[in-house]
């Protein structure tokens, strides 16, 4: 039954969803039309929300590019090739692969997000190359369902700016005069409960749902090594230029003013890791693993050859993300779920809430800003912990995920696949995700 819904799903994704180009141009005319019919928004406020946002992502477009190039380097790196390569040799079948790239792909989303999207598309692509019989385009959705658990992993955004004082998006601090810290949001039965459900109950959901041998969409092992960093060819003869193009003195001073700053930083601050953590921690790795500077540079150019769908598409995100915050369209689909909930009811219909707004914000941080204010008078109003209400916007977040290709992008482009291969499987997960998360909130509400 499992395989024949999934079936379904995938049919009518392949022939109905998409390029993601076309997918953001629609959601950004739903969300001009919902803003002009639900707010009191005129047609220049829309288009001069709409125009600021597309240009205040940018610096965010220009973030997940250097994740994705930076991680791709690394991944070509001699030592973190075998690491993925054994990996990717633990399973035999498609079931067993399905199984293990979960787990490795889940595993690396709850240490953190940006990681778990490269390590996970990483290993799929290695699994391909070892496996015949698999099906890559469900290789490549299980890479990416591994994201439906980053928001209440250690990187959640929701729950990081919830435990720092003073932090801009820190809401409950705002209100209450008090932070949550992670003891009462990201280590709590509430949301570990369901997120080891999620690692227990997708990947048996995911074996039953897998694709037949007839079923099957294979792809060329050649296909997936045009993304490659391209093979080196040792000079023959040694110039001034080719021996500082290998110096490798040349990287090690460069990772010793890095391992530095980072020593620095932890003995000052304490040890954090956000965004640019993340791409600084990818291109030093990466740097030291490949040694020699030139071979670094070859790779990080492989890398980079799959960048342009995120500088296509993230600024669309952004107008839509300006025009649900600039005319107030996000206040009033959260108020509108406010009005009816009771203090037993009140995380569920915010965890609804979200994933509506994730939707057209698919931003955890973004989307707290303009969630958040409404949620936190709310719970206090009713009785309800803050914090339970601030991880049932991260849990919404992160479900509604699986159904909007802004995050796949990263997955997509190293992967050389369209959001109609994947979405069909997703959706699978989305239920999956629907049911643990959603039950959890009132169970535990």
């Amino acid at each position: 039954m499992l395989r024949g819904l999934t079936r379904i799903f995938v049919r009518y994704a392949e022939r109905y969803i998409p390029d993601p180009y076309l997918y953001a141009l629609i959601l950004t005319f739903i969300t001009v039309g919902a803003a002009l019919l639900f707010t009191p928004a005129d047609p220049v406020r829309v288009v001069n929300a709409w125009y600021d946002g597309v240009f205040a992502i940018l610096a965010f477009a220009m973030q997940m590019a250097l994740i994705l190039a930076t991680g791709v380097a690394l991944a070509e790196a001699a030592p973190v090739k075998r690491a993925l390569q054994s990996l990717a040799a633990i399973p035999s079948t498609q079931s067993g692969a399905a199984v293990v790239l979960f787990l490795v792909a889940g595993g690396a989303n709850f240490l953190n997000w940006g990681f778990g999207l490269v390590v996970g598309a990483l290993v799929a692509r290695e699994m391909a190359r070892r496996l015949k019989d698999v099906d890559f385009a469900f290789l490549v959705a299980i890479a990416y369902m591994g994201n439906m658990v980053w928001a209440s992993g250690l990187s959640s955004s929701i729950a990081l700016a919830s435990a720092t004082p003073g932090s801009a998006l820190n809401i409950i601090e705002k209100v209450t005069g008090r932070i949550a810290p992670l003891n009462e949001t990201i280590f709590t039965a509430y949301n570990l409960v369901p997120t080891i459900l999620v690692f227990i109950v997708l990947p048996i959901v995911l074996v039953a749902i897998q694709p037949r041998e007839s079923e099957m969409k294979r792809v060329d092992p050649a296909l997936l090594a045009r993304t490659d960093a391209p093979p080196i060819i040792e000079p023959t003869e040694k110039t001034f230029a080719t021996r500082l193009e290998n110096a490798w003195i040349v990287t090690y001073a460069l990772v010793a003013m890095g391992l530095a700053y980072q020593v620095n930083r932890i003995a000052t601050v304490g040890f954090s890791l956000d965004i640019n953590g993340m791409i600084f921690i990818a291109l030093m790795l990466g740097l030291i693993s490949h040694v020699r500077p030139i071979r670094y540079v070859r790779a990080f150019n492989a890398g980079a050859r799959n960048v342009g769908p995120i500088l296509l598409q993230f600024p669309l995100y952004g107008g839509i993300m300006g025009i649900m915050t600039g005319t107030g369209l996000a206040d009033v689909i959260s108020k509108a779920f406010v009005a009816f909930s009771t203090d037993a009811t009140l995380p569920f219909w915010t965890f609804v809430s979200s994933n509506i707004i994730s939707l057209f914000i698919p931003s955890g941080g973004g989307h707290w800003a303009v969630q958040g204010p409404f949620m936190i008078p709310a719970a206090i109003d009713l009785g309800v912990s803050p914090a339970l209400v601030a991880m049932a916007t991260a849990m919404g977040e992160q479900t509604a995920n699986m159904i909007q290709p802004f995050w796949a992008l990263p997955v997509l482009a190293i992967a050389g696949l369209g959001i109609k291969d994947i979405m069909g499987y997703c959706v699978m997960a989305l239920l999956v995700g629907l049911t643990l998360y959603g039950g959890a909130l009132l169970v535990f509400a």
